[in-house]
């Protein structure tokens, strides 16, 4: 589906201020992509996509997770508003027309982030996190520049931050998120 197509539909689907977000993250991600190389296309559109189940009531989401067969875990259950980011992925191919896997992935990443990301997977996962309407964030500032510098630095510190906040706030932590910045962590020697 073109970009001009997927506007359209994000914005009937989505409320004003996801609709805002959603652009941002487009932009962003497409700068990041041009940037570092990546296809700055395909960060178009996996930036309009990546909260396209976001703005579903919690119910069907659930409901939605059973037809597409996504498994829930108990906190998901609790939290359903973790889900959005795989059933996104199955929306986004379903209704948006979405076929390519890297743009799949990285929507279905954008929340937790995965060990062994692809560019396009960094590039949303740090899009969405420093889209400039955000203004909540530890590092945020130093995040933004560190995006454009080195990806994979910008990736860690949004993991060490989600984490921290999450323990601060006492709030259930994914295991996908510890089990990324693990990851990052042994293999691309950030610190």
């Amino acid at each position: 589906m073109d970009l001009k197509k997927l506007r359209k539909k994000m914005r009937k689907v989505q409320d004003e201020p996801r609709y805002e977000h959603t652009l941002s993250v487009a932009y962003t991600a497409a700068n990041l992509a041009a940037v570092h190389g990546g296809n700055v296309e395909k960060a178009l559109r996996a930036g309009m996509l990546h909260d396209c189940a976001k703005c579903l009531p919690d119910h069907d989401k659930l409901e939605l997770c059973k037809k597409y067969h996504i498994h829930v875990s108990d906190m998901e259950r609790r939290n359903p508003s973790l889900l959005h980011a795989e059933l996104g992925a199955c929306l986004a191919k379903e209704l948006y027309e979405e076929s390519d896997p890297d743009v799949l992935n990285a929507i279905s990443s954008h929340t937790t982030g995965r060990p062994d990301m692809s560019l396009l997977e960094k590039i949303i996962f740090v899009a969405d996190y420093i889209d400039p309407g955000r203004t909540k964030g530890t590092h945020l500032r130093e995040i933004r520049k560190m995006a454009y510098e080195d990806i994979d630095r910008a990736v860690v510190r949004i993991l060490r931050d989600t984490l921290e906040y999450l323990v601060k706030t006492k709030t259930d932590i994914h295991p996908g998120t510890q089990r990324t910045l693990d990851y990052y962590l042994k293999h691309e020697k950030v610190s």
